[in-house]
């Protein structure tokens, strides 16, 4: 494997084409906006530096992973070569099966074919494709560059061979690569979500506050973030959408989104993208201030 297309530029998407790049990859990332490319080369230069200071890479590691990065504003061009595939859009299911019906076009025959969605069935998105032996979910955990784990998630059809290849695959971008099943949510957030979800009930019936349901989860239980920051750190609208395909795939009470939840994404207010969640964040600075919102 030489060649891996990534498709989108966003958070993940570009945190996936830096780890790819840095291994010794030739990666192609793909976006429909000029922009989001190079604003996602921007932020993986960036990262680069960070890794500079720290000592972990040199400038000349970060001048050689520039240069293997290469980007597209159009999927066929972008994948014609390509060994792997990894989407990294929407986590949406009709834009993941459009995508995944182009991909499966325009793509070569023995290309792997992998997603990083969170929660959508592997085996539902295999399924708009002529290769389901040859798809696979890799979800990469956020930030890409800093997090080690990557979930293996095999479809229904997937083969013994292209798990084994993506979990090598894994560990050459220095991941630490967990296989499981194909069941709404995976692990990661099968477990993680609910809890997010609860966080926010509790907000929701004042329990307590953004910061004490925070600091409880911080300093009683170990956790590096509280779940209201983790919450707006990964995107509100991205924690609604997986807790509504857990709750459509299991059909359980337990995994229906809160009512606040649905309400703030309805209202715009998503977390850290869009500057304002159950924290306010102003760009350049560290400071975490709790959104007006919810102050006493």
């Amino acid at each position: 494997m030489k060649k891996i297309s990534v498709i989108g530029a966003g958070t993940m998407g570009n945190g996936i084409a830096h780890v790819c790049a840095q291994s010794g990859y030739e990666v192609n990332l793909i976006d429909l906006s000029e922009e989001a490319l190079n604003k996602a080369l921007a932020t993986i230069g960036k990262n680069m530096d960070r890794m500079i200071a720290k000592e972990k890479i040199t400038e000349a590691d970060k001048e050689a992973s520039l240069n293997r990065l290469h980007t597209f504003t159009e999927v066929k061009a972008g994948v014609s070569e390509a060994d792997l595939v990894i989407e990294a859009a929407t986590e949406n299911r009709e834009v993941k099966a459009k995508l995944f019906r182009e991909l499966d076009a325009a793509s070569p025959k023995n290309c792997i074919l992998a997603s990083n969605t969170s929660s959508i069935s592997i085996t539902e998105i295999a399924a708009h494709t002529a290769r389901p032996d040859k798809v696979i979910g890799m979800h990469f955990m956020n930030p890409v560059p800093v997090m080690k784990l990557v979930e293996v998630i095999r479809g229904y059809a997937t083969s013994d061979e292209v798990t084994g290849t993506i979990m090598e695959l894994s560990k050459k971008l220095g991941k630490i690569p967990t296989e499981v099943n194909d069941f709404p949510g995976f692990v990661a957030n099968r477990i993680l979500m609910p809890m997010i979800n609860e966080a926010i009930i509790c907000l929701q019936e004042g329990v307590a506050g953004v910061e004490e349901i925070d600091t409880v989860m911080k300093l009683g239980m170990a956790h590096p973030m509280g779940p209201l920051q983790l919450a707006d750190f990964i995107g509100l609208d991205v924690c609604l959408s997986i807790l509504r395909v857990m709750h459509d795939g299991f059909g359980q009470p337990k995994y229906a989104p809160s009512a606040l939840l649905v309400n703030m994404v309805r209202a715009g207010k998503l977390g850290v993208k869009s500057g304002e969640g159950f924290y306010t964040y102003t760009p350049g600075s560290k400071d975490l201030q709790v959104s007006d919102k919810f102050l006493k």
